[in-house]
């Protein structure tokens, strides 16, 4: 995701505060920033279930935080689907 010009911190301080990171089914919240442009954000997240994304996403923090990403956003995120194959989860 790419923040407004200026504001990829906030972005990042409020995605290391996602009520997810605290989600016992929530394996995985890893958020980054582009080396070359630090408006340019990252989150890779993995969930025991593809339900459990879901369930974790219509709740009302999950919406909260969505709506408080919103203002800080240029445009729209892109999403890509992933399936881990291997590797290191911290």
């Amino acid at each position: 995701m790419t923040a407004q010009p200026g504001r990829g911190a906030e972005l990042v301080r409020l995605l290391l505060g996602a009520p997810a990171l605290s989600h016992p089914d929530c394996i995985v919240f890893l958020v980054s920033r582009s080396a070359a442009d630090p408006d340019v954000v990252s989150v890779t997240e993995g969930w025991t279930t593809p339900e459990a994304h879901q369930a974790f996403f219509a709740s009302e923090p999950a919406q909260a935080l969505v709506a408080a990403l919103q203002p800080l956003m240029a445009g729209e995120s892109r999403y890509t689907d992933e399936v881990p194959v291997g590797g290191k989860a911290f």
